[in-house]
């Protein structure tokens, strides 16, 4: 059974850094694409990035490139989002998820950690 428990979230003011990590368990990821999304109140879910597991390859949304970056240790099991330079929009509920490649759509999803920009 796959599992993805993230942490880092909390209170930043604009402009602050914070680095999100998503600890992942119960199989060899070898074969997965890792994400990271987001849901502010009263919006859907959306994209921010992605990485593939074994060979590290990142994509983001263009409303975070350059401020985002994704990572992962494979020694540690743990997805990383580093964000910088965060704006008031960024406010959202923060998920890790999982597929494997050859599933079109995520299908694992963490809890999620709640992530608040202060003006």
């Amino acid at each position: 059974q796959v599992q993805l428990v993230e942490s880092g979230g909390g209170l930043v003011l604009a402009g602050g850094s914070l680095r999100l990590s998503c600890a992942v368990s119960g199989r060899t990821f070898s074969n997965y694409r890792m994400g990271w999304f987001r849901q502010a109140p009263g919006k859907e879910r959306e994209f921010v990035a992605t990485i593939s597991w074994s060979i590290g390859n990142a994509d983001y949304a263009d409303s975070v490139k350059g401020r985002f970056t994704i990572s992962r240790d494979t020694a540690k099991n743990t997805v990383y989002l580093q964000m910088n330079t965060l704006k008031p929009e960024d406010t959202a509920r923060y998920y890790c998820a999982a597929r494997e490649f050859w599933i079109p759509k995520f299908n694992y999803w963490g809890q999620g950690t709640l992530v608040t920009v202060s003006s």
